[in-house]
């Protein structure tokens, strides 16, 4: 049995163990693969993994033996699903491998916002401190999060993981999900409505998929019901912010301050409206990056093939 991997680069395969995988069969890894390539590196495999590589319907008649995809991720918009059930071919994902690592990251986010440890580490190693006549000196406002209000947009695992994590700190959390778990809510957790979380959060996290009724769902109109100075973290989806409405209420003053994983499109274009932006950190997608978790990923990625093998479903998305 042969198994493609088209895009290994994902993953950073120097760290992680592949053992497992090249149990199941022969394993051809490709550090990158260009969509002209797609169908002639597939070739006569069984078996595909792919992370970003799209996988269209035009491959998929290019590639007559293939009867299996593995997603690299939980997203699988890269993959044609709905051709893929036509031919009979299994599509996977992976639902929960970065739950830890992606809500501690929205919490690094906003303890940057708060303390800009990072700026203030690199004044002292520029010589500010041992420069300075006084011992000690600020170049950005200090936040303290205890009595605060957290709304995060998208209250599921990731969510609560956070959600649970702003508790810890003294923060009462306003949650914003289509599906909704009362034992979840407390004295310091409730589900209100996105109005009222807008109107409401001192600090606004996004944890919610990118459907057609959340793109670009943080924009001018909603951050005008949101409070003056309001902090946004976001590292779920880029398309979730008007990246030039969000650039503008930062450069105005109405947000205080915005940390961001993720931008609309990836690797970030140099006329990005963020990087123009006043009070706006920005860092390259990678959340979901630590070492456990990419190897959860691959540990899972696997497991659902070892169960297609024998037969048995594990997080199918194909009909």
């Amino acid at each position: 049995m042969k198994i493609v991997v088209l895009d290994g680069y994902a993953l950073n395969p120097g760290d992680l163990s592949w053992e497992s995988l090249e149990k199941l069969g022969m394993v051809m890894v490709y550090d990158r693969t260009a969509e002209a390539e797609v169908a002639k590196r597939i070739g006569d495999a069984e078996m595909v993994l792919t992370n970003k590589t799209p996988i269209t319907c035009e491959t998929l008649n290019r590639c007559p033996k293939l009867n299996y995809i593995g997603v690299l991720a939980t997203g699988y918009n890269i993959v044609d699903v709905a051709a893929a059930s036509e031919r009979g071919i299994t599509v996977t994902n992976i639902p929960s491998y970065g739950t830890n690592a992606v809500s501690q990251f929205a919490i690094a986010l906003l303890m940057e916002l708060c303390h800009r440890i990072g700026d203030y580490a690199h004044s002292v190693l520029a010589g500010d401190w041992a420069n300075n006549q006084d011992w000690c000196y600020w170049n950005y406002p200090l936040i303290e999060l205890s009595g605060k209000t957290m709304g995060i947009i998208g209250f599921g695992k990731i969510g609560q993981r956070t959600g649970h994590i702003a508790q810890a700190l003294g923060m009462k959390v306003l949650a914003y999900d289509v599906m909704k778990y009362p034992e979840l809510e407390s004295e310091t957790c409730h589900y209100v409505s996105l109005d009222e979380l807008y109107q409401e959060a001192d600090v606004i996290v996004l944890h919610v998929p990118l459907f057609s009724y959340t793109r670009e769902m943080i924009n001018a109109t909603s951050i005008a019901k949101m409070k003056n100075g309001v902090l946004i973290i976001n590292n779920s989806r880029g398309q979730l912010i008007n990246e030039a409405d969000l650039r503008d209420a930062l450069n105005s003053g109405k947000v205080g301050g915005a940390a961001v994983d993720v931008v609309s499109t990836e690797p970030i274009k140099l006329n990005n409206p963020l990087l123009q932006a006043k009070n706006i950190i920005i860092t390259p997608h990678i959340s979901w990056a630590p070492r456990e978790s990419r190897q959860r990923l691959l540990d899972i990625a696997v497991d659902n093939l070892a169960c297609y093998l024998k037969g048995e479903q594990r997080n199918v998305v194909s009909g």
